[in-house]
């Protein structure tokens, strides 16, 4: 943690107290740069039924859908009866569904009546603490979109705010704020001085708790680093210091409520608990089911494989037309049988920043991304290394232009002497723009595309700067080694099981286009921290074709054809346009590309009517067009909204089922990781990610009140860094409604937790999950499942019970037979 000016050497353990209650709040990564997290991360070290009991408490939000939610889902069949009478036996709960479900209504009656009367008699005091600090959070946070920012930032949120106090009318000049002590510790400390010892941690999460969006934003950056934090330091202890600072100002009590730390889980959570559970189990038996079937069917249960030149995907020894990787997204995976359908193509799963953790900077970006998961910590920086001068000279002409352009007309606006006169004369060309994009959004759209095509983007003239590396600099080095460059293409190799090579090889990135949208970022690659795959494409791309890297993989076992070309891609998940990056694809490959270019621009077609409903695929692009660019929509996609599964394993296991784009696939064949190395990678890595995918989803969709964002009609972007609803208070810090509801009442997302199906012999699943505690107490507390289909075991699926344990899954879902350490002769 970066240490704030003015903290005392001896607070160890007041700091160490501060940071466990801190843990209590979700990580919040400005709305820029959205990230999906589970909101309740600080509670998955307990089971799911007691960490939204113990959430419910501190933050006041639902943990399970409503009953009304259940009801419709058992009334459309999502809900098999059977396997609900067996959840809600084991839990002893009597009486038919529909009773039940009652009793639910009932009891969500009570708890809102309660939470109602509660809110009414709200201490106003506490109210105007956090509309003082919320306020001088905001100006503080602020990441470039204030005109005039906060004084003395670069001394650190409480140094900032000490200045500033004194000069706030709406604080009261009595009590510790009227001569802030110059520790923020010691300010702690005078601030809790009535207060048992003992009790102070539970002060500070209640505190930590009250505005959950700031704390959450602020903790990341303090976590984090970067730019902005080095140069406006803020940490959780200078946070609490200045928050009961106010609260002693204003006489508001900061006692936490006893017992508040562990409440029990009541009765009408098991049922809720009950209903989920059955729904879960409903639709992972039926993917369960239908992968286990194609693994009989594919009969490949003693790994053994086709002679040389076999097919990656173990079919007959013919090369595809070309082998394209995707991200392992939802959005993926319908686009991925429409492209496969066009003609002899392979398509891959893999996380969408192909194994390259950079921090990456564009040809004339101002600010630097981390273009990697949040779980991994960037290892290397990559720039745009411009090569062609005369695009280059035309980009810069017209970038030039557009930026001087671009800051006159922000003086004009934002300057106070000019900011009535510039309307008054540019009022006019602002209605007809206004008019145009919200009439014709397509024929906008093309104008500007028309315009865009005109300057060189800038993978035109531009190479990912991967081959020359260097460690002579301050932070990270630049560019890869030889040996990383090698490791990072085999392990991508490795981890999808591949074994042979196509003409062709693409990676392909994908990003959200949408307009007029704070959230656009959470539409982008959540594997590149909410920022666009195509530069992770680019690098491995780039890395893939060094003749140094091919022949450090044929050390390694993989052979490479000399007539392999890789090269990147972008797909934009909005339209359904795949890009490709092709510009160092030789004549030699001229036929191929112009195939595979063809044949893409039919599946986005196809894919465009799927997602849009429309029978014609020509006006089913259109209107996906017309979202990308109208300002006026608010649900330009749906993200990944539908999400409830991941499948691991080989494609052929889904290539031939309609996954409805509900689930998470990764590439992976256990007949070539003899070891389990890959599938431990993939089972730490990007089953966790999904995790918190889908939790944040789940959360956003059963109380958006508390985890998400709202409506986006009334959202108020606020610093750059998040949305208010409304003119103020906390930071929203989940998915808004139109990313999860097909109307007010209806809910198009799902609420499920996360069903993942492993493609692998459950003995080396166990061994991987011994060697992982973070990843079993995550299955042990019920936050996911994991059902294994054996391909050693005559294609049996075995479900995760708790502590290595398995149980069949024909009897899993009987009357909850004991759990077994392992799978038996009997059960083969």
């Amino acid at each position: 943690m970066i240490t704030e000016i003015g903290i005392d050497d001896d607070a160890d353990g007041i700091e160490s107290e501060i940071d466990a209650a801190a843990s209590a709040v979700g990580s919040v990564w400005p709305v820029h740069s959205f990230v999906t997290a589970n909101p309740l991360a600080g509670f998955e070290d307990r089971p799911f039924d007691e960490a939204v009991s113990r959430a419910a408490d501190l933050f006041g939000g639902r943990g399970y859908p409503r009953a009304e939610t259940f009801r419709a889902a058992l009334g459309e069949g999502r809900i098999d009866p059977d396997l609900l009478d067996a959840e809600l036996t084991d839990r002893g709960c009597d009486g038919d569904p529909e009773g039940l479900l009652e009793r639910l209504e009932t009891a969500e009656e009570t708890v809102e009546t309660s939470g109602s009367g509660d809110a009414e008699a709200t201490d106003s005091d506490a109210e105007r603490v956090d509309r003082v600090l919320t306020k001088w959070l905001s100006a503080f946070l602020d990441e470039g979109q204030a005109e005039w920012s906060m004084p003395n930032r670069e001394a650190g949120f409480y140094d900032a705010f000490r200045s500033v106090a004194a000069y706030d009318d709406e604080i009261p000049n009595t009590g510790l704020v009227a001569d802030l002590p110059a520790s923020p510790t010691t300010a702690i400390e005078s601030a809790l001085e009535p207060y048992p010892r003992d009790r102070w941690e539970a002060v500070f999460e209640s505190q930590f708790a009250a505005l959950p969006g700031w704390t959450g934003l602020l903790k990341r950056r303090a976590d984090d680093g970067g730019a902005w934090q080095s140069a406006h330091p803020i940490t959780p202890t200078g946070y609490l210091a200045a928050r009961l600072a106010l609260a002693n100002a204003f006489g508001v009590d900061v006692s936490p409520p006893e017992g508040s730390d562990g409440p029990a889980v009541d009765a009408s959570d098991e049922m809720a608990d009950a209903f989920l559970s059955a729904w879960e189990a409903t639709y992972r038996d039926g993917l369960v089911e239908r992968v286990a079937a194609e693994s009989e069917a594919r009969d490949e249960g003693t790994g053994v494989r086709e002679e040389d030149g076999a097919r990656a995907d173990g079919g007959g020894s013919e090369r595809p037309d070309a082998q394209l990787v995707f991200c392992i997204d939802t959005r993926s995976e319908v686009i991925r049988r429409h492209v496969e359908a066009t003609g002899g193509y392979e398509t891959h799963g893999y996380a969408g920043f192909f194994g390259v953790p950079m921090e990456y900077t564009g040809y004339d970006a101002e600010a630097s991304v981390e273009a990697c998961p949040p779980i991994v910590d960037p290892q290397h920086r990559v720039s745009e290394v411009p090569g062609d001068d005369d695009a280059r000279a035309s980009r810069d002409r017209w970038a030039d232009l557009r930026e001087a352009a671009g800051e006159v007309v922000e003086t004009l606006r934002s300057n106070p002497a000019t900011a009535f006169s510039f309307v008054e004369g540019a009022g006019s060309g602002y209605g007809l723009a206004l008019a145009a994009r919200t009439l014709v959004p397509g024929r906008v759209r093309d104008l500007l595309d028309g315009a865009d095509d005109a300057v060189p983007a800038d993978h035109e003239f531009c190479e990912p700067g991967v081959h020359e590396h260097d460690d002579s600099g301050e932070g990270l080095p630049t560019g890869l080694t030889r040996d990383e460059r090698v490791e990072y293409a085999a392990t991508a190799f490795e981890l999808m099981g591949w074994e042979a090579f196509g003409r062709l090889v693409v990676f392909t990135g994908h990003a959200a286009e949408t307009a007029n949208n704070p959230y656009d970022s959470s539409l982008d690659c959540g594997a590149c921290a909410g920022n666009p795959g195509g530069p992770n494409a680019r690098a491995l791309a780039a890395i893939c074709n060094d003749p140094e890297v091919k022949a450090g993989l044929r050390e390694r076992g993989i052979d490479v054809p000399d007539d392999t070309v890789f090269l990147a891609a972008e797909h934009n998940t909005t339209t359904d346009e795949i890009e490709l990056y092709d510009g160092d694809v030789p004549d030699s490959h001229a036929a191929d590309l112009e195939r595979l270019r063809s044949d893409l621009d039919a599946a986005r077609g196809r894919a465009a009517a799927e997602r849009t409903g429309q029978e014609a695929e020509e006006s089913a692009v259109r209107e996906t067009e017309r979202r990308a660019a109208d300002w006026a929509e608010t649900r330009p996609e749906w993200g990944l909204a539908g999400n409830a599964g991941f499948v691991v394993g080989p494609r052929e296991l889904t290539s031939g089922l309609d996954l409805d784009g509900r689930a998470f696939l990764h590439s992976y064949d256990w007949a070539t990781d003899p070891d389990g190395d890959a599938l431990e990678a993939i089972l730490t890595g990007p089953m966790v990610v999904t995790q918190w995918i889908n939790s944040q989803y789940y959360f956003s969709t059963v109380d958006n009140a508390a985890y998400g964002s709202g409506s986006k009609v009334t959202h108020n972007p606020v610093g750059n860094v998040g949305v208010y609803q409304g003119n103020g208070g906390d930071l929203m810090t989940g998915l808004p409604l139109q990313s999860l509801m097909a109307d007010a009442d209806t809910p198009y997302h799902q609420p499920l937790r996360l069903s993942t199906v492993v493609h692998a012999p459950v003995d080396r699943v166990t061994e991987i999950l011994a060697d992982n505690e973070a990843v079993t107490g995550l299955l042990d507390n019920d936050w996911l499942s994991l059902t294994v289909v054996d391909p050693t075991r005559d294609h049996r699926a075995f479900e995760y019970e708790e502590e290595l344990a398995w149980a069949p899954a024909p009897e899993a879902a009987e009357a909850h037979a004991e759990p077994r350490t392992a799978p038996t002769a009997a059960d083969d």
